[in-house]
């Protein structure tokens, strides 16, 4: 199974949105830097996580909330969440 998530830069206006099989070991990579992309960003939150059954359904969960409609939809998200 595969897990589509979104994170938010608690002290930036970052949203990272990706696909894993173990979310918590890829949260914890993040936040410690480890992930090339997201380092500027540090420290994160997770703002929303699905699970899909394969790595196709996955990646085009995935493209969807990489997409405008989907970032805005993941925007309000962390925004009520603050």
């Amino acid at each position: 199974m595969i897990t589509v998530y979104a994170i938010s830069s608690t002290t930036r206006n970052y949203i990272y949105v990706g696909m894993t099989s173990n979310l918590e070991e890829r949260l914890k990579r993040h936040n410690n830097g480890r992930e090339k992309t997201t380092k500027p960003y540090l420290p994160f939150k997770l703002i929303f996580s699905e699970i899909c059954k394969d790595r196709k359904e996955g990646r085009q969960r995935e493209k969807y909330w990489k997409s405008g409609v989907g970032k805005e939809y993941l925007r309000t998200l962390r925004d009520s969440n603050t």
